[in-house]
């Protein structure tokens, strides 16, 4: 039996359900339904905190409740096929659904990579499931020393969050020389190394995991320094890739990436078929390079692009690539990068020049919880376009990344930077006469006309 529907997405994460929810809004008339392929979705950003810091792991459940007060049909069930010529799509249950327009946002699989053992019971890659995290977790409070394999966000969000637990060895492994290296230079992510040491995390950076070992379940790990360690659990926070399986049995296109290919608009090559989330492709704002960013909010943003334009083009793209804004919290230390860091953006051939400000994100700063900031700005030299920002410090950073992440997108200058017109109080911001982002900017400026 064929149930029709006008607007079918696959996918209920962070994209599916803002891309649904924005369908409604610019689509009021249509039938829209949400197929899952689990039971219990959960917060994608939320998932270390499912450790120790949420009372329960049951409280990260993503919910369905905005998309049924919507009016919003979701099944629980599993797309096997898309036939594009005749608009339907078989699933796992042997239901058939009929669409005028298909939203994929069916996100990524974790990375597995090729490490003799790695099939063995107690090592975990992060799949977005409700009942598996759980059982993970559960399990991994059991051990007493754990291996985090990744150095990246969400590794060095795990390894914060298990050294909160008295009574377990945390060892966290990076094949770069540094954590966080994709997306800080060395100045900011040695803070964050910092901080992991300070609370008894052992980091291993420069170094390969080379074998699992034991019988039936990990019971030490080999490393390429030559070292054995005896581990009882490992965690793989090495990233993920697009899951683009069904896309590939459609016939779509995928791009550079590996990702599937859309265009500005979201629409894949067939124009009734739409791709956001981890699924599809990403450029990188300035270069338009294929690259490998999966965010929650780079997903989102992306859905708000596809649901409004469905059916005709309401919403006018002018952001066409992707910023790479993060952030991420680690005993009190906020950091936040966008766009290019000073590493990228010499090995991608700008001539850059950069502007750093160290200021209290009070004033005075010696009101309660003053905490200092660090900030660093990368700007074309020739004309002063900003190209990227990190910043390190108490929680007002993870809204300053966020007004860089702005002026990125609008490609702000230097000398506007300099002239930002700002709120300030002395509970809430910085001084006015010290605000960092026109702190750096100067700073910049000064070595531009020197």
């Amino acid at each position: 039996m064929l149930d029709k529907t006008d607007i079918l997405i696959i996918g209920a994460g962070p994209a599916g359900v803002v891309c649904a929810l924005t369908a409604r809004k610019y689509y009021p008339d249509k039938r829209i339904v949400v197929m899952r392929n689990v039971e219990k979705g959960v917060i994608p950003c939320g998932i270390p905190y499912m450790i120790k810091s949420l009372k329960s792991p049951d409280e990260n459940v993503l919910g369905m409740a905005s998309l049924e007060k919507s009016g919003i049909k979701t099944v629980v069930d599993e797309a096997i096929t898309v036939d594009r010529k005749n608009k339907t799509v078989e699933c796992k249950s042997q239901e058939a659904y009929g669409y005028e327009k298909l939203v994929l946002a069916v996100g990524s699989t974790p990375v597995l990579p090729p490490i003799p053992g790695i099939e063995k019971k107690g090592i975990y890659p992060i799949y977005k499931e409700l009942e598996y995290l759980k059982n993970a977790i559960e399990e991994i409070k059991k051990c007493k020393n754990i291996l985090i394999v990744g150095g990246g966000f969400i590794g060095i969000e795990f390894a914060d969050e298990i050294s909160k637990i008295g009574g377990l060895n945390t060892y966290l492994v990076e094949l770069l020389p540094n954590i966080l290296a994709n997306s800080f230079d060395l100045e900011f992510s040695t803070l964050a190394e910092d901080k992991l040491k300070a609370k008894g995390v052992k980091i291993l950076t420069g170094i390969k995991v080379l074998e699992f070992c034991g019988t039936d379940r990990v019971e030490k790990v080999k490393l390429s320094t030559g070292e054995d360690i005896e581990i009882d659990a490992v965690i793989l926070g090495i990233g993920a890739s697009p899951d683009t399986a069904l896309a590939l049995k459609s016939g779509l296109d995928l791009g550079r990436g590996k990702g599937i290919w859309t265009d500005e608009y979201m629409r894949t090559i067939d124009p009734d078929v739409f791709a956001v989330g981890d699924c599809a492709g990403k450029r990188d704002f300035y270069t338009r390079k294929d690259i490998p960013v999966m965010l929650a909010s780079t997903a989102t943003a992306e859905a708000r692009i596809a649901g409004a334009n469905l059916y005709q083009l309401k919403v006018i793209r002018e952001n066409k690539g992707t910023i790479a804004i993060y952030s991420t919290y680690i005993d009190g230390l906020v950091l936040g990068s966008a766009g290019l860091t000073e590493n990228t953006a010499i090995k991608e051939g700008f001539e850059i020049v950069t502007g750093h400000a160290s200021v209290k994100d009070k004033h005075p700063g010696t009101l309660p919880l003053a905490s200092d900031i660090k900030m660093k700005l990368v700007f074309s030299r020739q004309s002063g376009i900003l190209l990227g920002g990190q910043v390190a410090g108490g929680f007002s950073c993870g809204e300053l990344i966020n007004l860089i992440g702005v002026a990125i997108q609008k490609r702000m200058s230097a000398t506007e930077l300099e002239t930002l017109q700002i709120a300030t109080q002395p509970y809430l911001t910085c001084a006015p006469t010290m605000y960092p982002i026109v702190v750096a900017a100067q700073d910049a400026i000064g070595k531009i006309y020197g």
